[in-house]
């Protein structure tokens, strides 16, 4: 029993540290040395570092899902070192309202900034209406080394085994530099200044500045229960009693305050040899001690005497903690579990320790204030890496794995575009397709639930506010009235139409590099293809093809592009002169799209293909001129893109009812293919249709799908639900979000996450009648 002790001392001495009562509101900040990689020296010879690792979908995970991500995080739990002190913090923190200003699009002085002006207040409204609180998980180590560099090479192995863990939990981690750390609890000391945080920790160095001096509050007071920073109110809150029984939804709960607070819990790993015989100890004692009551009983002759309940249940757990650790591969770990909130005002303060007292008394559970201890608890629940506070409570992995910080994931990407709100968190949705590995997305929905309007709607964010350039195939004539209200340019192509593009047309940046009509060839090969039917061109009539290409292209180039480039006339023209009689034939399979009256794609382009929003009408494109039409628009939008590479400008495509694409061979493998090209382009496809079973028979869209990082999911036909499903890997409890959902409701897939969200437009504005196609409801 005397070596069981000593153990424990050990354990806690490492934690222990010489009382310095604090001079100056620097003094109470536990640090004494920082290191640019992030490295804290806490104390003498003990340094900590920090990961940040960001939320999974926990709350809409289905039971079997949720069991996996539990004995996923207590995997994570396990892989802690004996050696290591943990604390996994949990800071909750109101978005800065300024903020949210950097999403207001500013005025350009023209024609439509009435449009910009109504779109603000739309942003506004959304932003005053959401929680506007964000949480974020980080892990602090702290570990005790002769000097700084056995401790950074102990961080880095550690954090990259830690990291693979994180991987198989279906989330990721990163370290932090020491400038992300500062910034975190200079955000808590400072709330309201988060946005003047610009620290430049060489010149602070190189000037011989304490960085206390810069991330401190302006005043500390420390009184018996609570604490004064600056003018803000604080206090720190201890777990003291655990109920036996708890639920995953505890710690969720308790950070539902929105409030800024932070939930630290501070977990100290036994080595499974020690733990093993502090057990043995302690079963020897509670055996012990059943023994002499029993024979105190027998003494008295009350031979049938039952054993007293508590020391029953002493027995009991002790026995079960001892089989977790040595049969179900659990390990012991002593654990604290502190809060820190903060609050404007004392009145307000010691309404929201009541609100906390009442969840924790819901789970049966008793929060207590830190009295006396304000600053020890204050340092230790931050993610410095100090434990002040001695109240831990002995837990086994899964305990402590209950206590779990995961809850639902938020999509705020800065410079984003606005995609609704989360249905969980309430915060508003911001993705930057820029971000995502692949910026390609499909919108998906029955009639009705809202495709065409979560279409317009990013076109409208993309135009307003952006720089980059919106291309638009609208087979239904839905996308003109907006067009025309943004300035764009609408298209009308059909055999009748006086608006003409030139099938040929080519710039220099066509060939990504290379000699563009190496290129423009292939197109033009995949055109006849086409017109004549597919099977019917040889060897020798692909390279008549080929030479006339060339030809045609000949003095076009050489001209730098300059002038007028080549129409299919011309290419009839230069096959007319050739003497091989294939390449009379192939004239005359032609002539009914070069000479005759579907010539619309054989005349010089006569349309403003320069405005930065266009849209390719295409609902009078009849059956004939529907494979060349879809083949012509698509390259002239490949022309588009390869010009904007050039220019270091993005491209947008929005590709309306795509399954119509997907009919005709040439059009769906062109398709295939500028949807694999475009990302490095700066480019980004969206497509959009309700047919989700169709697309999904495609083996070409299937595969477009399951490469798009970013896909809307609206409300879905239960065998397209089916479908998705078994494609992404959706959960029953997050298929009820698309299941009978209201219009503008659904599921985003972004990256690897998946978050449910809802997007309701105000309807009294004239956005609002651009972008519905409800009958009564449309401009």
């Amino acid at each position: 029993m005397i070596k069981e002790r000593q153990t424990m001392k050990k354990l806690f001495r490492k934690d222990k540290e010489r009382i310095v009562i604090p001079k100056s509101v620097q003094d109470a900040i536990p640090v004494k040395a920082v290191y640019e990689d992030g490295v804290f020296e806490v104390e003498k010879g003990t340094y900590s570092m920090s990961m940040r690792f960001w939320d999974i979908n926990y709350a809409v995970a289905s039971r079997e899902d949720k069991e996996a991500m539990f004995l996923a995080w207590s995997e994570v739990l396990n892989s802690i070192a004996s050696n290591v002190t943990a604390k996994m913090s949990i800071v909750c923190k109101k978005i800065n309202k300024r903020d949210y200003e950097k999403l207001l699009i500013d005025m350009q002085q023209d024609e439509i900034d009435d449009l910009r002006e109504e779109y603000n207040q739309m942003l506004v409204d959304k932003i005053t209406d959401s929680s506007n609180m964000i949480e974020e998980l980080y892990f602090t180590f702290t570990v005790q080394k002769s000097n700084v560099e056995e401790a950074r090479k102990f961080f880095h192995r550690f954090s990259a085994d830690l990291a693979s863990h994180f991987s198989q939990l279906g989330t990721k981690s990163a370290e932090l530099s020491a400038v992300e750390r500062l910034r975190i609890v200079h955000d808590f000391y400072r709330q309201g200044e988060e946005n003047g945080f610009d620290l430049d920790l060489k010149e602070m160095m190189r000037k011989g500045h304490n960085i206390k001096d810069y991330i401190a509050p302006d005043s500390f007071e420390f009184e018996a229960d609570y604490f004064k920073m600056g003018d803000k109110y604080g206090r720190v809150l201890l777990l003291r009693d655990y109920a036996n029984y708890l639920k995953d939804s505890f710690v969720s709960e308790l950070c539902d305050l929105n409030r800024n607070m932070v939930l630290s819990i501070d977990i100290n790993p036994v080595a499974t040899d020690k733990a093993v015989k502090m057990l043995e100890s302690v079963n020897l004692g509670v055996e012990t001690n059943i023994a002499n009551w029993q024979r105190k009983q027998n003494q008295n002759n009350n031979f049938s005497a039952i054993i007293p309940y508590d020391m029953e249940l002493q027995r009991k757990e002790s026995k079960e903690m001892l089989d977790d650790i040595t049969t179900r591969d659990q390990r012991m770990m002593l654990c604290i579990l502190t809060i820190v909130h903060t609050a404007d005002t004392k009145e307000q303060l010691e309404s929201d320790t009541e609100a906390l007292l009442t969840i924790a008394r819901k789970h049966l559970c008793q929060l207590g204030i830190l009295r006396f201890q304000q600053m020890d608890g204050l340092n230790t629940v931050l993610p410095f890496g100090v434990k002040r506070v001695a109240a831990q409570r002995t837990l086994t992995t899964e305990s402590t794995a209950v206590l779990l910080p995961f809850r639902s994931q938020e999509v705020l990407h800065e410079g984003g575009v606005y995609q609704g709100r989360n249905a969980i968190s309430k915060n508003i949705i911001l993705v930057d397709r820029r971000q995502l590995m692949n910026g390609n997305c499909f919108i998906l929905g029955v009639s009705g639930s809202g495709k065409s309007f979560a279409a317009k709607r990013e076109v409208i964010n993309l135009v307003l506010a952006t720089g980059g350039d919106v291309i638009l195939i609208d087979p239904e004539r839905e996308y003109s009235p907006l067009v025309n209200e943004l300035q764009g340019e609408t298209i009308h192509i059909s055999a009748t139409s006086d608006s003409h593009i030139n099938a040929l047309d080519i710039n220099k940046d066509y060939g990504d590099g290379a000699n563009p009509v190496i290129f423009k060839s292939e197109f033009v090969l995949s055109l006849c293809e086409q017109l004549i039917g597919t099977g019917n061109l040889g060897a020798r009539q692909k390279s008549l093809i080929d030479r006339c290409t060339a030809t045609i292209y000949r003095d076009y180039i050489t001209g730098n592009y300059e002038g007028k480039p080549p129409t299919l006339q011309d290419l009839h023209a230069e096959l007319m002169e050739q003497t091989e009689p294939e390449a009379k034939e192939i004239a005359l399979a032609i002539e009914l799209f070069t000479e005759g009256s579907l010539n619309t794609f054989a005349r010089q382009t006569n349309v403003d293909t320069d405005n930065r929003l266009i849209c390719y009408d295409i609902l009078d494109l009849g059956k004939q001129l529907m494979p060349i039409g879809m083949l012509v628009v698509l390259d002239n939008i490949f022309n588009r893109i390869t010009a904007n590479r050039a220019k270091g400008r993005n491209t947008y495509i929005f590709i309306d009812e795509i399954y119509l694409l997907f009919q005709h061979e040439y059009s769906a493998n062109f398709l295939f293919t500028l949807w694999k090209r475009v990302r490095k382009y700066g480019a980004f496809c969206t497509g959009i249709t309700q047919n989700v079973d169709d697309l999904l028979q495609s083996h070409t869209a299937r595969t477009m799908l399951a490469n798009s990082e970013f896909i809307t999911m609206l409300n879905q036909a239960s065998t397209d639900r089916t479908e998705l499903a078994k494609l992404l890997n959706i959960s029953d409890l997050q298929m009820s979000y698309i299941t009978n959902a209201d219009a503008g409701s659904g599921l985003l897939k972004v990256g690897s996450s998946l978050v449910p969200f809802t997007d309701k437009f105000p309807k009294k504005t004239q956005l609002y009648k651009l972008m519905s196609t409800k009958p009564g409801e449309g401009a």
